[in-house]
């Protein structure tokens, strides 16, 4: 097994369960964000809170995160025409797609990732993409990573392992992993320090954690907060 990860670190939900997830399997584990001209860049500040929190209360994962990295991919931001990138009524398309669709947005950001990870000697990308719990978004499909590693690999002459652990889990299953990795700390620095919110809005506080409770982010984290919190109830009782 390889022993040297980089997390794609958005500072949401999702990327902080897979930042643990690494934490918890590798020997050394870096992180990279990326400033893509976003709508709110609320995530950006968000992402470094979750860091030092995860430093803080995990001592021994501390020992093992290394270095993060912020890329500023701004053209992505100036190409794209969606409602994470401008002023735009969250909606769906023709295509069916919602308009929180980036195109491109995962392939590139794998792709520099990859190129960051072999300057830096580090031989897995792990990425918080699902196909369960998600909005339909073609780039973040099984097939689409397995196609991506194959031609990095191809491309680059490595031998990278793009790792995808929240693939086939909803939302209530990725709580549960957190609770699993991290228990309640994980659990508390998770609602309290991401950021999921399409609206980037951190006023309101939930039991979930902060959002405008209506967006498609905030209404998939907050049905899979409940559904998480009655499977333990249910084993409690």
């Amino acid at each position: 097994m390889a022993s040297n990860a980089l997390v794609l670190f958005s500072g949401g939900q999702d990327s902080t369960a897979c930042l643990a997830w690494a934490l918890n399997r590798y020997n050394r584990v870096e992180t990279v964000g990326f400033d893509y001209g976003q709508r709110h860049h609320v995530e950006l500040a968000c992402r470094q809170n979750v860091i030092e929190q995860i430093r803080r209360q995990f001592p021994e994962w501390d020992k093992k995160l290394g270095q993060d990295h912020l890329l500023d991919l701004g053209l992505l931001g100036q190409i794209s025409d969606c409602a994470l990138t401008g002023e735009t009524e969250i909606l769906f398309a023709e295509s069916g797609l919602p308009n929180t669709f980036v195109p491109g947005r995962n392939l590139i950001f794998l792709t520099f990732a990859a190129t960051l990870a072999y300057r830096r000697h580090l031989d897995v990308l792990v990425t918080g993409v699902c196909e369960t719990d998600y909005s339909g978004y073609p780039d973040c499909r099984s097939n689409t990573m397995q196609a991506l590693q194959l031609a990095l690999n191809l491309g680059m002459e490595q031998q990278f392992r793009i790792e995808t652990p929240l693939m086939w889990l909803d939302k209530a299953q990725t709580w549960q992993l957190a609770s699993d990795l991290g228990g309640a700390a994980l659990l508390e620095i998770t609602r309290e320090h991401s950021h999921t919110c399409y609206l980037g809005e951190r006023n309101r506080r939930f039991d979930w954690g902060y959002g405008c409770g209506t967006c498609p982010a905030c209404e998939l984290r907050a049905k899979g907060f409940e559904a998480f919190m009655k499977t333990q109830q249910g084993e409690a009782g």
